[in-house]
């Protein structure tokens, strides 16, 4: 049984190796760019698998089996083409090739690749949607440093819009 950090099935761990420095894999194939801080893979849940409860991880954990609960981390969530996940997903940076089916919040940034299948909410600052995949739901976009600021409009403070009258 493959369950995280488990063995992978047989014929397949030269195709979905986890990532080396620099060089990651998702689905098989090359995404460097995307998941160049996916240095070392800390859990897996493989093809075939299935789990069902909360997940709470440091680091990178990859995903190609079947997941249903809640997932938490400050580090990078990748769910691979096979992967099915029903769950309410808090990370850091999630990069999804399968299919989702819940709310995802992402601080730093969420990539959808040309496979993925995502019914749900997303939020996060920095969105990246590929040819080919599939997003049903509410994106909310905001960027975290603009969130923490207050916005004051027409260009003056409360008191300075609420002092002049347009009767006057």
């Amino acid at each position: 049984m493959n369950i995280f950090g488990g063995s992978r099935d047989k014929g397949k761990a030269s195709e979905q190796g986890p990532p080396r420095k620099g060089d990651a894999m998702i689905g098989g194939k090359k995404e460097g760019a995307a998941l160049a801080n996916a240095s070392e893979l800390n859990a897996l849940l493989g093809q075939g698998s299935e789990f069902e409860g909360k997940l709470s991880f440091e680091g990178t954990v990859r995903i190609d089996g079947t997941f249903r609960g809640d997932i938490q981390s400050q580090g990078l969530l990748m769910i691979g083409e096979s992967a099915v996940v029903e769950a309410e997903i808090l990370v850091d940076t999630a990069v999804i090739g399968g299919e989702v089916r819940g709310n995802i919040t992402a601080k730093s940034k969420i990539e959808l690749q040309a496979t993925a299948r995502v019914t749900g909410n997303l939020s996060t600052p920095a969105l990246v949607v590929k040819e080919g995949g599939r997003f049903d739901g509410q994106c909310q976009m905001q960027n975290r440093e603009r969130a923490a600021r207050p916005v004051t409009l027409l260009g003056g403070t409360g008191k300075e819009q609420g002092s002049e009258s347009p009767a006057s």
